[in-house]
């Protein structure tokens, strides 16, 4: 299933959960190839496994065409298209950003946020100078060359990349505005540089708890114990 922002693929099972996967990937390389997807099957549960834009085989996306409150939106559709009232929700690194945001549509009834960092890069680069080097001008800053580089991943399309980057910066991530209220497990990996001070994302959302993992950014999400803090929150009690 296609909307206007996601590609939707529903797979069998009770009370799916929403999969949302992190930048230049896709929600085959997050969710089944690192066999989370099989732990949630063996639980009885299904799953709504999305491509966000320019990733796997979302839609494509311009500039200016979407903010992260529509792409949020589209996933609170994902999840009504299921059939649901509320789902549980596990999203990784850019997904748990827009997870984050999905939160206060009130269509989340448990979260799971792997790898949320708790700067914002989003918000601080510069998109055009991205969208540049894109295009094949030198990047301007070692930020810009770092998601410059992700925009060759396999199966990105990198225009499309940068729209959905450039919905990101539209709308900077503030720990203090719109924390979720349900109940919310942080994931972090032990060695990602990316999750120093995630204890602040932690105190922004009272009662939530959060798990460090072995790994950096890439291989927290891939360990099994990711697999089994985020399957075990999901389904527990």
């Amino acid at each position: 299933m296609t909307n206007t922002l996601l590609t939707v693929r529903n797979l069998p099972g009770d009370s799916p959960v929403l999969l949302v996967h992190g930048l230049a990937s896709n929600g085959r390389a997050d969710w089944e190839d690192t066999g989370l997807v099989d732990a949630l099957a063996d639980a009885g549960r299904g799953a709504i496994v999305v491509d966000l834009p320019g990733h796997g085989d979302g839609p494509s996306l311009v500039r200016g065409a979407a903010t992260t409150s529509d792409i949020a939106a589209a996933l609170a559709d994902a999840v009504a298209d299921a059939g649901l009232e509320t789902a549980d929700v596990i999203a990784y690194s850019l997904g748990a950003r827009l997870a984050w945001a999905l939160a206060g549509s009130g269509r989340v009834r448990r979260l799971v946020l792997g790898g949320l960092s708790p700067m914002d890069p989003f918000g601080m680069i510069d998109v055009d100078a991205l969208e540049a080097t894109a295009q094949g001008a030198a990047p301007a800053d070692p930020m810009i060359g770092m998601f410059a580089s992700m925009l060759h991943a396999p199966g990105v399309d990198a225009p499309s990349v940068v729209g959905l980057i450039d919905a990101l910066h539209a709308e900077p991530f503030d720990a203090g505005v719109d924390a979720p209220t349900c109940p919310t497990l942080f994931v972090s990996g032990s060695d990602d540089p990316m999750a120093q001070g995630v204890d602040a994302l932690v105190a922004a959302v009272p009662g939530s708890t959060l798990v460090r993992v072995p790994g950096d950014h890439l291989g927290a999400l891939a360990s099994p114990e990711f697999r089994a803090a985020a399957v075990g929150f999901v389904t527990a009690p």
